[in-house]
């Protein structure tokens, strides 16, 4: 399998994060990539020999797509040859570029062929003709980018802010001091943070929390568990793991083990 990643065209970079590209020749080749929780919705354009199934939902996916917050594990499975681009999304978007209601798509997904004015239908034939990554992730740059600028007024930059803070902060920060600094009582921050993420300020947070861990996990940067534990700011090393099974499925021994 190759897999790059590529940073975003200034035109989209306010609410893109970054562009990922998987491709497989194989046609014997069977391929299962495992997502866990990481705070950002995104989109989607599948290219596969023999469909593109999530488990555990068991379920075929459209070409082009839109997903919410993953908050419980899940897999991308393709058997054979394909290609995949991933936009990695700020969460900020999802309600006012597409209209969808965030907490909906939590787990969950929403065909883009049912935008109006065909706008996704249009985007997808675009993208079925063109012949190469560049071509395809110039058209999603340029389908994102149109709708920013017919939406970019709808946008809500106050809980942008209180995003990029928490990501800033790896999700270790208090939120009464977010909404404060902001200007915002607790019930409107909340109201609107929830609205717009799809999930609570402090569930965000426990998100962006367990990705950092998962990250030095994975990357086996540091030299005990511990290390992991406190440089991420869990209380101790009981309650890291209860956040990492609950997202992961796995104890992070379990989970580094298999690696």
């Amino acid at each position: 399998m190759d897999f790059k990643s590529i940073i975003p065209d200034k035109s989209i970079s306010l609410f893109v994060k970054n562009i990922l590209v998987f491709e497989e020749q194989d046609a014997k080749q069977k391929t299962i990539l495992p997502f866990f929780a990481d705070g950002y919705p995104g989109l989607i354009f599948q290219e596969t020999v023999n469909g593109l199934l999530i488990n555990p939902h068991n379920k075929l996916m459209p070409a082009m797509f839109l997903y919410g917050q993953t908050l419980a594990p899940i897999e991308l499975v393709m058997s054979g040859a394909y290609k995949l681009i991933i936009f990695q999304l700020y969460p900020f978007v999802l309600k006012s570029f597409f209209y969808v209601s965030p907490k909906d798509l939590n787990d969950n997904c929403y065909n883009l062929d049912q935008l109006n004015n065909n706008i996704g239908i249009d985007t997808i034939k675009k993208l079925s003709r063109a012949r190469n990554f560049t071509e395809r992730t110039e058209i999603i740059t340029i389908f994102l980018h149109s709708i920013f600028q017919e939406k970019q007024q709808e946008l809500d930059f106050t809980i942008s802010k209180a995003i990029q803070k928490i990501i800033n902060k790896k999700g270790q920060l208090i939120i009464g001091d977010l909404y404060d600094e902001l200007h915002l009582t607790e019930r409107t921050f909340e109201r609107r943070f929830l609205n717009t993420v799809g999930v609570t300020a402090k569930q965000f947070s426990k998100i962006i929390q367990f990705q950092q861990s998962l990250e030095q996990l994975t990357l086996k940067d540091f030299t005990k568990l511990s290390d992991i534990v406190y440089a991420n700011g869990f209380a101790d090393q009981s309650h890291f793991i209860k956040v990492f099974k609950a997202f992961t499925g796995k104890t992070p021994l379990a989970f580094k083990s298999q690696k």
